[in-house]
Order: structure tokens, then C-alpha cells, then sequence
């Protein structure tokens, strides 16, 4: 079992190459949708999934796809399984599987994220529909005497009891324990906040016997607050983000997969770029991107829902995979954008 999850984690973190997360669910779908006229509908919803994993030569660029739960159970409208089609396209699907962050009693402003219960049987169903990874997220929020301890731990421990339910089930875990962007804190202040949340996740994985090799680690960015007057600049950003993680993720740890969080696409992609231009041969791991706004918000404003745009949401979906890729490389250019 523990050949197959490094076998699969490699092919996730392979070069040139990183994850597109498509696993929104409803209500987050259907608001996107709202704002650009789609109607929020199950149908509407299958079908821009099918533009995105029928998208030409989309497997150049990305090694696996976050599927959310009606969509791993989905076909195209030719009757091929979605799972099919990213295999074929030699993208492996993976499937999201936590139900959402609830208020943490006692503790307000914070969350913890649920799903544990008959996770055991619903990882078994997945793998069968030809899921091979998957993904739970937490999130962490900075403020007045935020994070607490409290809520560090009992997000680190449940992300770690549902890493080593995948690894049972045979499925590569990615977890994401996310701080929030929300807020006015510094750069400083989402650095310490982020490797107090890392050090506590990779605790409790140790203490579940999670097998590091078998893993992918979903961080944030180390980022000002989006209400802070400083906005760190690229290097900045570079080197306070790996810095974290070299003080807090292991070696073992196969790859280390950003989420973008609501960062502007083409930001998003010039601050992972800049980490690979200064900080290339410090990094233990793959360093790549889990982006989905930043990966596939210019494929929905160009569809639009209309059938007669699919070729030009496609292809803005490619642009936006090629730039990534590149900044995966430290080869991202602004111009890129243009051309």
C-alpha cells in the first residue's frame, strides 16, 4: 500500500506540472455562476465541468483534478465518466471529502472542519469511482488573540485522523489547513500564525503514523491581511513563505501544493514564480500549485454558460495553466499574459 501512495504523490507533484481544484460546492458554484448570468443549476454546473476536463492537451500542464462529489459521479454529455476522461487525459482524480468549517463551540471567531464520521466507508466508495487522492480542508483565522491553541489542535487532529483514513483506503491525502487572508494582520503576523498551524498539523500526523512520503501538504502563502496597509512585495512574500515551511514541513513530505485563497490569478502565479527564482535550491520538496480561481475563473467569465463560448473558455483555461507551470519552473513573465 505504501508504494502505491508514493507512486501517486510523485505523479502529483510532477515537474512542469500541478492541480487544478474544481471541487466548489453548490452554493460557492452557484454564487460565481450568479454573478456572470449562469444559470445555478445542475446541469449548468456538469457542464462547465466537462469544458474543463475535455479541455485539449490540459494534462501538459496539470497532474490532478479536485473533484467535488456530484462531480466524480458525473459523465459528459457523450455518456463518458469525467474519471475516464482525466485519465485519459493523464490527469488523476482526486475527490474532496470534508462537509465544510462549523463554529467551534467556545471558541468564537473559529472554526473546525467535520466530515470524520463514516469517512472510512465513503473513502472505500471513492476509490472504487477511481478516486486516488484526496482533500480536506481547515481554516484558520487571525485575529484578536487569534489562532488559539485550542483550535490549532483539533483542526491538526482531525486533518491527521483523515490522512491516515485515506492511506488505508489506498488514496494520497492532501491537507489543507488554510490561514485565512481576512483581516489587517502583517506578513509577520500570517508567519507566525502559519507555522504555529504547521508545526501542530505535522504533530499529530506523526502521532497518527501518517506516512509523510505519502502526502501532500495544501499550505497558504505567507501573506499580509488583504486589509493591511503593507502589501509585501514578491521577494518578501518568497522568502517569509519558504521560510516557514522550512522550519516546519519535514523532507519526507512529498510535495507542498499552494492554494491560491482569492489571490488574483496572475499575482498568484508571479508569487510562486518568485519563490522558485530565489529559493530554488533551498526546497526539500516539489513546490507547485492547487489553484482553483486563480486556474479557472478566466474559463468561466469566458463561457458564460454559452455553449458557443467553450473553445474560448478552453483556451483561456490553457493560458492560465501554462503560466502556472511556468511559475512552477521560475520561468513566469508578466508578458506571458499578453501573448
Amino acid at each position: 500500500m505504501s508504494e502505491l501512495l508514493v507512486k501517486t504523490a510523485q505523479a502529483m507533484m510532477a515537474p512542469g506540472k500541478g492541480l487544478i481544484a474544481m471541487d466548489e460546492s453548490n452554493p460557492t458554484c452557484h454564487k460565481r455562476f450568479a454573478k456572470l448570468g449562469i444559470p445555478q443549476t445542475e446541469e449548468a454546473r456538469r457542464s462547465y465541468r466537462e469544458l474543463i476536463v475535455t479541455t485539449p492537451n490540459l494534462g501538459n500542464w496539470i497532474s490532478g483534478a479536485i473533484l467535488f462529489d456530484e462531480t466524480i459521479r458525473q459523465s459528459s454529455v457523450g455518456g463518458v465518466r469525467f474519471v475516464d476522461l482525466l485519465n485519459k487525459a493523464g490527469i488523476i482524480p482526486g475527490i474532496k471529502v470534508d462537509e465544510g468549517a462549523k463554529d467551534l463551540p467556545a471558541f468564537p471567531g473559529e472554526k473546525v472542519t467535520e466530515g470524520l464520521d463514516g469517512l472510512r466507508e465513503r473513502l472505500q466508495d471513492y476509490f472504487k469511482l477511481g478516486a486516488r487522492f484526496a482533500k480536506w480542508r481547515a481554516v484558520i483565522a487571525i485575529g484578536d488573540g487569534l489562532p488559539t491553541d485550542g483550535c490549532l489542535h483539533v483542526n491538526a487532529h482531525a486533518l491527521a485522523r483523515y490522512a491516515a483514513l485515506c492511506q488505508e483506503a489506498g488514496i494520497v491525502p492532501i491537507v489543507e489547513p488554510e490561514v485565512l487572508m481576512d483581516g489587517s494582520h502583517s506578513l509577520q503576523e500570517c508567519f507566525a500564525a502559519t507555522q504555529r498551524a504547521l508545526h501542530a498539523l505535522f504533530d499529530e500526523l506523526v502521532e497518527q503514523r501518517v506516512l509523510l512520503e505519502g502526502l501532500i501538504l495544501k499550505p497558504n502563502m505567507v501573506l499580509p491581511g488583504l486589509d493591511c496597509p503593507k502589501q509585501d512585495g514578491l521577494d518578501e512574500v518568497a522568502e517569509g513563505t519558504v521560510t516557514c515551511l522550512l522550519r516546519t514541513v519535514p523532507a519526507a513530505v512529498q510535495g507542498v501544493a499552494f492554494l491560491s485563497g482569492g489571490q488574483p490569478s496572475e499575482l498568484a502565479a508571479a508569487r510562486l514564480n518568485a519563490m522558485h527564482v530565489r529559493c530554488d535550491g533551498k526546497l526539500p520538496w516539489a513546490l507547485t500549485y492547487s489553484f482553483s480561481r486563480a486556474l479557472h475563473q478566466d474559463a468561466m467569465d469566458a463561457w458564460k454558460g454559452n455553449p458557443a463560448n467553450i473553445p474560448a473558455a478552453q483556451a483561456a483555461l490553457v493560458k492560465r495553466a501554462r503560466c502556472c507551470a511556468a511559475a512552477r519552473e521560475g520561468k513566469y513573465r508578466p508578458e506571458m499574459e499578453r501573448e
